[in-house]
């Protein structure tokens, strides 16, 4: 496969659309803490991991930002959401096929989302488990979740990979940051924001067509 050991997969607006029923959770948490959440502030916080999120609705409201009020607050965000999740969550264009031309190639893949456990674990009733042989989660990570780079870091430590024969495919700043950090080359898929050039990024505008050789082309 010409150098490219395996694909690494981020979840929200990679594979499944669903940063519009994160839209849902934050927009009716906002209201729960007494505020409202504008979009261009929502849009700020795609690709950001729990905590972060959460004292970010805080700072918008103007409520005091403690460890106590962050845990509230991404427990309601989290029950929220999940309600959303438990419905068949929408693909995003050529993701399932992506998936599958991957996955019968015999290439190894991993799913690395910031996203927790438990919502994963929702969301991958629709997406399907076979399609990964690791999953590394939000809170599976010792706190260093995207941008930092220990998310796809863990999921290459775990496949037994070199990160820099991996592609991963990302829609979001934080995602791209994360991969680009631990060595990664990055196929992006713009989703809701806009993604900078940089090192080691490619950018198109969908997954449709996207193959093994396609992804092994971009290791170069």
């Amino acid at each position: 496969m010409d150098g490219l050991d395996a694909v690494l997969w981020d979840m929200d607006g990679t594979l499944v659309d669903s940063e519009k029923l994160w839209d849902v959770a934050l927009y009716e948490t906002a209201e729960w803490l007494g505020g409202k959440l504008s979009e261009q502030q929502r849009m700020t916080l795609v690709g950001s991991n729990m905590d972060d999120t959460s004292a970010y609705l805080l700072e918008v409201v103007g409520r005091p930002v403690t460890p106590e009020s962050i845990a509230s607050t991404g427990a309601e965000i989290r029950r929220r959401t999940a309600g959303l999740f438990d419905d068949e969550l929408p693909w995003r264009p050529g993701a399932r096929e992506a998936l599958t031309a991957v996955r019968e190639a015999g290439l190894r893949s991993a799913l690395v989302t910031s996203t927790e456990r438990d919502l994963t674990e929702l969301a991958l009733n629709t997406i399907g488990r076979d399609f990964f042989d690791v999953t590394v989660c939000g809170d599976e990570v010792e706190g260093l979740n995207k941008p930092l780079p220990r998310p796809y870091l863990k999921a290459a430590e775990l496949l037994g990979v070199d990160p820099a024969r991996c592609v991963a495919v990302e829609d979001s700043p934080p995602g791209t940051a994360s991969a680009v950090a631990a060595g990664c080359t990055v196929l992006v898929i713009p989703n809701d924001v806009p993604v900078e050039p940089g090192e080691r990024r490619v950018f198109r505008d969908s997954l449709v067509g996207i193959d093994v050789p396609a992804l092994a082309a971009l290791l170069g």
